[in-house]
């Protein structure tokens, strides 16, 4: 058992909503101290984005479980709400702490937020410790060989898997000596008085379906996922018919896992023989994009809203109406495979990884929309809706990212059905007014004859839209948009 210590310890909580391989909440405890846990709900703060509405759903959900999993443990979590820093420094001198603890973040904004708490409880004699609980590698520790960042993701990743395997992940620990709450401190708040889950209307009816949040929905997903799907991750993971992916994205979001605990669990199906070396290479190289885009954030802080790369600040990208905006939205496009995965992403908080990038494709190649338009919506609509990947992969499909995809590939919605729906079975899950159509024309229902579609019940423009733009002349428009751009760059 650790020594006894009569001040207590803050345990501040953010993007790490889990008991195990937490060594924050480790090292707080080892210390012997009393422990009050903290979550703070902060949207005061300069600087800091507010989270969505799906991601506010998540997180609701998850810190239910947190403070559920905290109680057995025979502590509990304290809520609050509003700018971090006043209430830190706060509740440090109320209780008369000794030291705070917390998992690194990597934004800037919140990286100024943390950095003046630490300077400021540093100066009144607080021991402010924080850790690496979010990454398997800090975005610092992986660089070039001129000691600059990365910018491709290859040879970012070879790096990264240089450094070694990470460090086995910590076990929950033990029984928690929880703190007293002290009279004069800051007013703490009640779950459901934070206003995180819809009510009017209540759309999350999907999502409650569709996801079980918190740390043992986590591990559950991931053994799951080890069990039955890894074996073909590599073949599999791009069809969205299929169950192949380890939807494993929002629990990583949220920390209700680690990637070090996904890293291990892999190595250790692998080393069994039950998942294959080339599908477990392949998702731990997903795990790998994650990385590398908190390591894009980290060394470039406006990514959320900047071009990565200069020479698309003057892309002529088109000022999309609201009828426009909307019917990508919601998923009236006219092209099934787009129209299927906006839908799953308003049903479920989710869409299939590969119909993200079709979707994504469609707005700024198709349409000619900016890719924050795009990635805002992802953001309010994503569970997972993290604030490096979301960003670094919408600049990927637009062209104007790091290791980004050339903005002349462009993808081609109608192909990439065929390609990884070929049955329909996908598009028809979420277009439902789609169903009978058979297969030969599910993924161009433009191009079928009065009689299938009178046989399925479909009226083109009525139970389901034309194509808002022709592909071919959309992807030409796109070409010339990027001609001139490079004419104005000569």
């Amino acid at each position: 058992m650790p020594p006894t210590i009569s001040r207590p310890s803050i345990v501040w909580f953010r993007d790490d909503l889990r008991l195990s391989d937490q060594p924050a909440l480790q090292a707080a405890r080892e210390s012997g101290a009393p422990l009050i846990c903290l979550y703070i709900l902060d949207e005061d703060s300069p600087g800091l984005r507010a989270l969505g509405g799906a991601s506010r759903w998540w997180l609701h959900h998850s810190l239910a479980a947190l403070s559920a999993d905290l109680e057995k443990a025979g502590a509990r979590l304290d809520i609050l709400s509003g700018a971090a820093a006043p209430i830190i420094g706060s509740l440090a001198k109320a209780s008369n702490a000794s030291a705070i603890y917390w998992t690194r973040r990597y934004g800037a904004a919140e990286i100024a937020v943390d950095r003046d708490i630490k300077a400021s409880l540093t100066d009144e004699g607080l021991a402010v410790k924080s850790f690496n609980g979010q990454l398997l590698h800090e975005p610092w520790d992986v660089q070039t060989k001129t000691g600059e960042f990365f910018k491709v993701f290859t040879p970012f990743w070879r790096a990264a898997q240089a450094l070694g395997a990470p460090s086995g992940p910590l076990p929950k620990p033990g029984k928690l000596n929880s703190a007293e709450w002290p009279t004069i401190g800051p007013k703490r708040v009640a779950l459901d008085k934070l206003g995180l889950l819809p009510t009017k209307p209540d759309w999350a009816a999907g999502l409650r379906k569709t996801w079980s949040p918190g740390e043992k929905g986590a591990q559950a997903r991931l053994a799951t996922f080890l069990d039955m799907h890894a074996k073909n991750y590599a073949s599999l993971r791009d069809r969205p018919d299929m169950s192949g992916t380890s939807k494993l994205s929002p629990h990583l979001r949220f920390g209700e896992i680690s990637p070090r605990q996904v890293w291990h669990a892999t190595r250790h199906a692998q080393a069994s023989g039950h998942v294959p070396a080339q599908d477990a290479d392949k998702f731990l190289a997903e795990i790998g994009w994650r990385e590398f885009a908190y390591h894009l954030l980290f060394h470039f802080p406006d990514l959320q809203t900047r071009n990565f790369q200069k020479k698309f600040d003057a892309f002529p990208w088109r000022d999309l109406d609201a009828t426009e905006v909307a019917a990508w939205q919601k998923g009236k496009t006219g092209y099934p495979i787009v129209d299927a995965g906006m839908r799953e992403l308003w049903q479920t908080g989710t869409m299939h990884n590969r119909v993200r990038m079709i979707a994504a494709s469609f707005l700024v190649k198709d349409l000619l929309g900016d890719w924050r338009l795009g990635e805002q919506w992802y953001w309010d609509t994503l569970c997972d809706a993290c604030p490096a990947n979301n960003t670094a992969s919408w600049q990927w499909v637009a062209g104007s990212g790091a290791d980004a995809a050339p903005y002349f590939r462009i993808f081609n919605p109608t192909l990439q059905a065929q390609k990884f729906d070929p049955e329909g079975k996908y598009v028809r899950t979420y277009l439902p007014e789609l169903a009978k159509l058979p297969n030969t024309w599910i993924h161009e229902p433009w191009t079928a004859p009065d009689a299938a579609l009178k046989s399925a019940g479909i009226v083109l423009g009525q139970t389901y839209p034309k194509p808002m733009v022709d592909h071919g002349r959309a992807r030409d428009r796109a070409l010339a948009a990027l001609a001139t751009t490079k004419a104005d760059m000569a």
